[in-house]
């Protein structure tokens, strides 16, 4: 089995001499590994030792004193945003100082309310997501979806209570710790509705009516998953002249296994919906990971119009359309990647599934194995 620390992260934080970076990720993905792995000679200021949190906290002029007795000039202060207040002095020892910054955590919520914000352009934006196919020798599809494939969860021996552990840690230390809500019952109701509709359109009166709370507060509690970077939208193709389009999104959390662990799952038997929308979650992931990390800004959509016709997934403009099935017999299903060709002149379109070998099922459709999707995605060859 592949160690945790060994695996060879996809993510580079590659800079020159007079820019400093944020490297966002939720909790447990790895940023810490990733930056002792790339950063060896750096200064460490770490904010979940509390003496030195507590310190910062009071004095955030103290970061002045601790670096100017050490020989480093790149520093990494991981969990930075447990101290906001750290980011004008930041911002002093980079334009007067010549410090190289690498700054590290879990959400950006806090900062960008402070009046410094995000260092104004002088830092670059990196995100670190869950592990990838490209990063493992050895993938194994079922278990990512149900684990997750957060590092220390898909390689677990027991899988399930950590993920338990996660999700209560997250509403302990993100959700109360920072008072990002004064109703934790009701939030915690909302994360299993959330888990629920996952992949499915966005739906905030039922998710109100679920949780018990008012149509705003479901609005403000999804933007919570987002700010604290435990989900996100994907968003709607919105460019048809000829079909009526829903126009609503869809919400993913990051990663599978908080999904299972908010839904109690212990097992997904191939053939169920729920594992459908597992694999169809995986190839997604998959996707959003390629373009951060690729750095080719590309939109990702779906299309969905109101009489029922949909493709799961557009890459770029029209570029690629994707059909996800988790069928190892996809037969001829491809009347969305039809409608969606014939309006919009796709260039690929590929139904992706668990069929053994890939084959050519009309002009325009090509059925792709996921694994030689995931590999062609990852060469380049996809988009």
């Amino acid at each position: 089995m592949e160690r945790t620390e060994l695996i060879k992260r996809i993510q580079k934080i590659d800079l020159p001499p007079d820019r400093s970076a944020f490297l966002w990720g939720p909790r447990k993905t790895g940023k810490t590994t990733l930056l002792r792995q790339q950063f060896p000679n750096a200064c460490w200021v770490d904010l979940l030792d509390y003496d030195l949190f507590i310190s910062l906290s009071q004095r955030p002029s103290s970061l002045r004193e601790i670096l100017e007795a050490q020989p480093s000039k790149t520093v990494v202060i991981d969990e930075v945003q447990k101290v906001p207040h750290l980011m004008d002095e930041i911002h002093w020892l980079i334009e007067n100082r010549g410090y190289q910054f690498i700054l590290c955590g879990s959400s950006a919520r806090k900062l960008k309310r402070g009046k410094s914000g995000l260092l104004g352009g002088r830092a670059w934006r990196f995100e670190l997501y869950p592990l990838v196919t490209e990063e493992l020798m050895h993938f194994d599809l079922d278990k990512a979806l149900l684990a997750g494939l957060i590092p220390s969860h898909y390689f677990s021996s027991n899988s399930e209570m950590d993920l338990r552990g996660y999700v209560q840690d997250y509403l302990k230390e993100e959700i109360q710790a920072e008072a990002l809500t004064r109703n934790l019952p009701a939030f915690s109701k909302f994360l299993k509705s959330a888990a629920i509709t996952n992949g499915m359109l966005l739906n905030y009166s039922n998710a109100a009516r679920d949780a018990g709370v008012s149509v705003k507060t479901i609005r403000e509690y999804y933007q919570i998953l987002e700010d604290t970077l435990v989900g996100r939208q994907l968003v709607p193709w919105r460019k048809s002249k000829k079909r009526r389009l829903i126009e609503t999104a869809k919400f993913f959390f990051f990663d599978r296994g908080i999904v299972a662990s908010l839904l109690e799952q212990r097992s997904l038997m191939q053939g169920t919906s729920e594992y459908g929308r597992a694999f169809e979650h995986f190839i997604l992931q998959e996707c959003w990971a390629y373009r951060h990390y690729s750095r080719i800004e590309f939109p990702i959509t779906f299309w969905r119009t109101a009489s029922g016709a949909e493709v799961d997934l557009i890459l770029g403009e029209a570029d690629v359309a994707i059909e996800v099935k988790a069928s190892a017999a996809v037969g001829d299903r491809t009347k969305g990647l039809h409608l969606f060709h014939e309006e919009n002149k796709s260039r690929k379109s590929f139904i992706v599934c668990k069929e053994p070998r890939p084959r050519k099922i009309s002009s325009t459709v090509t059925v792709l194995p996921w694994k030689t999707f995931c590999t062609m995605l990852w060469d380049g060859e996809i988009l």
